[in-house]
């Protein structure tokens, strides 16, 4: 079974053939200020991503009462309890609306994380043209019925799950939309090297025939560049202005450089891996032939000699015929006098 490539915009699509998508994921590195999360996009843009992705929840949905009222006190927590902690890490609908409008002027896909339906519904309002479902939403069966049912391209990520819990958030998916893109992902803020397992992509890939992308919580750029390389189409990434500022999810975000890093490395990566065909570029011919071998006379070869094999020998530079054709050299005779070290071709022979 073929995987089908997925629309995102007119000119955008994800799947095979098609460019890596990459997402800039600023998620809550915006410490809930605007200042801030214009300054992420224009960060985005100018590494030239292709998205930028927020994080949209409704708090008091999401947690108990039990839940809000937690006291969270901590270096990284932005108010007393659990729940003042989120909702000052919230953007409100205006300013998500702001935001969308602030990508649409630089060029850039605006979409969101939906925790809830009622966020899901804002980003449907504001018209965004792919949905997210973070890894702790996979076995929340409900959200990804809603959310599959608005009918645009999903990216689920599967953190934190086991592949049973994932066969049963993709089977109903399906049931609903078509559209269903997985990202390979462990859920460890920042994860260790040993736990990342790229290998899951093509686990994921072969058993579900569905477009797989890989979500990347590690410190440094090189993961991005090997998923690629193991056939991910989507690469997600989260970015801050800076890894020391105040907040979870900053430490194992790229900086700006880094994220410029990723999308030069990974639009190479894209160029190296090539089609699979083997063939010689243009470039490799001049090599050829000042480092190549070919079959030269061994010693003086008179003109209507027969030619044995002690006479021919292989030398630089790789102008004549390759040592390949040797065999068809001999049993032949010499059409003129051939000195040491002549360069043979088939003009040479009868």
């Amino acid at each position: 079974m073929e995987i089908e490539k997925i629309k995102i915009t007119e000119n955008r699509y994800i799947g095979p053939e098609e460019p890596v998508f990459i997402v800039a994921e600023v998620g809550q590195n915006h410490n809930g200020e605007m200042e801030i999360a214009k300054k992420l996009i224009d960060t985005a843009v100018a590494a030239g991503v292709d998205a930028v992705k927020f994080t949209k929840r409704t708090v008091e949905d999401i947690l108990t009462k039990k839940a809000l009222n937690q006291p969270y006190i901590g270096p990284q927590s932005f108010g007393k309890t659990y729940g003042e902690h989120r909702k000052k890490l919230e953007l409100s609908p205006e300013q998500h609306h702001e935001l969308a409008q602030y990508c649409k002027e630089k060029g850039i896909i605006y979409f969101s994380s939906v925790c809830d339906p009622k966020s899901a519904d804002l980003m449907e309002e504001i018209g965004v043209p792919l949905y997210k479902i973070a890894s702790r939403d996979l076995v929340n069966l409900p959200l990804l019925e809603y959310v599959a049912q608005k009918g645009k391209p999903v990216i689920l990520s599967t953190g934190m799950s086991t592949m049973e819990e994932i066969e049963e958030a993709v089977n109903l998916i399906l049931k609903f939309n078509k559209q269903l893109i997985l990202m390979q992902c462990t859920s460890a803020y920042p994860c260790d090297y040993s736990h990342v397992n790229l290998r899951v992509i093509e686990t994921l890939r072969r058993k579900f025939k569905l477009n797989v992308g890989y979500s990347g919580h590690t410190i440094g750029i090189a993961m991005p560049i090997v998923a690629v390389a193991l056939g991910a189409v989507v690469i997600e990434k989260h970015i801050t202005l800076a890894r020391y500022m105040k907040g979870t999810d900053h430490a194992c975000s790229l900086e700006p450089q880094g994220l410029m890093k990723v999308v030069r490395d990974i639009r190479n990566t894209e160029k190296a891996l090539g089609n699979g065909v083997k063939k010689i570029y243009p470039e490799e011919w001049e090599v050829r032939k000042k480092l190549g071998k070919s079959i030269v006379a061994r010693k003086d070869i008179p003109k209507g000699t027969v030619i044995t094999r002690d006479m021919l020998t292989v030398k630089g530079p790789g102008i004549g015929l390759p040592p390949t054709h040797m065999s068809q050299l001999i049993g032949k005779r010499a059409k003129f006098d051939l000195s040491e070290d002549h360069i043979f071709s088939f003009e040479d022979v009868e």
